[in-house]
């Protein structure tokens, strides 16, 4: 039985998303992301201006007219998304969290490609994986996917005073970088492991896909398996983030919690030099993971959680077609 909150969200999602899928995102994932190869559809007679190479000799010997062979690109996909639900992903300072932004991002690349006859399917994880939906077709079977994205391992929004940190806490230079052994054992239980993930897509899914990596990459370790899968998927990386994760205002003395570590500290908020260490640790955080990411040639998507998440789609749709034509 679907809870009520999460068949209003999927509800608003689609009415939101369907609009801009059919105006503005269809075509752009079409000529975008192409099919496997070209296949055989007819013979028909010479006409002018035809490429003589496609000239099909052997019945044009038969006839004794040229005909040629006409081909049509294979077009069916198979679209991957794997969408990050550890703890982290609950944070949200404003209209909704950084779950609810991914959930709306994969709706509408699950609409794009379900409207283009592609077959869609989910990966959630964590710390491991927490559930799988293979890939099929079908508009009933996309709304599946985007329940799945909120209902999974959702839990109640945490008290306004505490956040989930990570970002935070590597900004400053006398903590430690979190270890890995908190990550996947934190005292929630609900850490990040994109490698988990990466090595699960590997086995359940040998052939080629479009995979969309959404997650506010929270992580460490994952780049070897993420570099293995480029080798035999087209993967784009979508980067989920909210803006109390860069900017904090001047609040006082708050208690902070790592949603994904327990991990608490109190930080002084008023004190201009923290939050100005705390964004430029931010900017440097973001700064590696796109130098990480071009190295391993993955394209990358950033959406804001309080934001639209067609914009920065679309940019993204339009920019890689204009890649493909130079």
């Amino acid at each position: 039985m679907i809870p009520a909150e999460v068949a209003r969200q999927v509800r608003r999602i689609r009415f939101a998303t369907g609009r801009h899928v059919a105006d503005l995102l269809s075509g752009a994932y079409l000529s975008v992301f192409r099919g496997r190869g070209m296949e055989f559809d007819e013979v028909r007679p010479y006409v002018p201006g035809d490429d003589v190479r496609t000239i099909d000799w052997n019945v044009t010997a038969r006839t004794g007219e040229p005909f040629v062979k006409r081909f049509m690109e294979e077009r069916e996909l198979t679209v991957m998304l794997l969408v990050d639900v550890s703890a982290s992903q609950d944070f949200g300072s404003g209209r909704r969290s950084k779950r609810e932004a991914a959930a709306e991002l994969a709706a509408v690349v699950a609409f794009s490609a379900t409207q283009n006859g592609d077959k869609v399917g989910l990966l959630l994880f964590g710390a491991q994986t927490e559930s799988w939906v293979p890939p099929r077709k079908g508009q009933k079977h996309a709304l599946r996917v985007i329940r799945e994205v909120l209902q999974d391992g959702a839990q109640p929004r945490a008290p306004e005073r505490r956040r989930p940190v990570r970002a935070l806490l590597e900004s400053l230079a006398r903590l430690a970088r979190v270890r890995r052994a908190e990550q996947t054992t934190g005292a929630a239980g609900r850490g990040t492991s994109i490698r988990a993930a990466l090595e699960h897509l590997r086995r359940a899914l040998p052939r080629r896909a479009v995979v969309f990596l959404v997650s506010d990459f929270l992580d460490e370790g994952y780049l070897p398996a993420l570099r293995a899968a480029t080798k035999r998927h087209d993967v784009v990386a979508v980067e989920v983030s909210d803006l109390r994760e860069r900017e904090l205002v001047p609040a006082g003395l708050l208690r902070l919690e790592d949603a994904e570590t327990g991990e608490l500290r109190l930080v002084d908020t008023a004190s201009a030099a923290f939050r100005a260490a705390a964004a430029s640790a931010a900017s440097a955080r973001s700064a590696r993971l796109e130098s990480e990411l071009r190295a391993s040639r993955v394209d990358l998507v950033q959406i804001e959680a309080g934001e639209s998440v067609v914009a920065p789609l679309l940019a993204f749709f339009r920019a890689r077609e204009r890649r493909h034509r130079r």
